[in-house]
């Protein structure tokens, strides 16, 4: 039936459809750019494409003349670490018990109301706590991502193991599974996909809590960096490093999606 709902693009509408957006917000930067430096060559607020061009250049090809660094990449490296530990050790809390509390219910009723109310803790509200208990290093910054996203992959994988089907466990038990096998041959197998999906669905507020660590003690970082700068209004170099944030976020969530899709084409929709 030739209903909206049934209506698909094909590979050439999805890729025009999905630049759109990305079109529009351009070209509509670039009219307030051009109207801004007309009024005021001075201005600011929404610099050239040359600007940018420069302060990119500058940051990310020149030495720093105090330090000797490139800054821009300084500040990836940096800020790609902790990130990308934060995230490991969440996604190993969150399989290790998440599964525990789907599965046994001695451990959920144990565990499960704690989990709940840690989840609910703001964590930007602990950041003072984590810097007085854990210092302003490192191991701060990677504390309040993991206080602010392991929780909700806990929560998330115990529920998805708990809607698995009942079946299954009597079948398996049937056949002489132990618990212990139980999880690693028939629980464990169908969560890897429900974790990338909490890994992806995590990487905003991962990156949100990573900036706001970065942007209180660090001395290196792209949210260091950002807030560093703020205070002479550089737009020129705000606005290039929130863009690679950008970028890095997307990049990280499409390897997500591509690593669910080649090592898990079953739980794919519509298969």
């Amino acid at each position: 039936m030739r209903r909206l709902v049934n209506q698909r693009p094909g590979r050439g509408g999805l890729l025009i459809l999905g630049m759109m957006p990305f079109v529009l917000l351009i070209t509509a930067y670039l009219v307030y750019s051009n109207a801004r430096l007309a009024a005021n060559p001075g201005d600011k607020l929404l610099p050239s494409p040359a600007t940018l061009a420069a302060t990119i250049h500058h940051y990310a090809f020149e030495e720093d003349e105090r330090s000797g660094d490139v800054l821009f990449w300084v500040d990836t490296s940096a800020s790609l670490k902790r990130i990308l530990i934060a995230l490991g050790v969440s996604a190993l809390l969150g399989v290790t018990f998440g599964l525990a509390i789907g599965v046994i219910p001695y451990v959920k009723a144990t565990l499960a109301p704690f989990i709940a109310a840690v989840s609910l803790i703001p964590p930007l509200a602990v950041l003072p706590i984590l810097f007085i208990v854990a210092g302003l290093g490192e191991l701060a910054k990677v504390l309040l991502i993991i206080i602010g996203v392991a929780p909700i992959m806990v929560r998330d994988l115990a529920l998805r193991t708990e809607e698995l089907p009942t079946e299954q466990m009597i079948k398996a038990q049937t056949l002489g599974a132990s618990t212990w096998l139980l999880i690693i041959r028939v629980v464990m197998p169908q969560m890897w996909p429900r974790l990338i999906d909490a890994l992806r669905l995590s990487l905003g507020s991962a990156w949100l809590f990573l900036i706001a660590s970065e942007a209180i003690a660090s001395t290196e970082g792209l949210g260091y960096r950002i807030f560093l700068v703020r205070r002479y209004l550089a737009m020129d170099v705000i606005l290039p490093y929130v863009a690679w944030i950008t970028v890095l976020a997307f990049t990280m969530d499409a390897l997500l999606r591509v690593v669910r899709i080649k090592g898990f084409p079953w739980a794919e929709p519509g298969r």
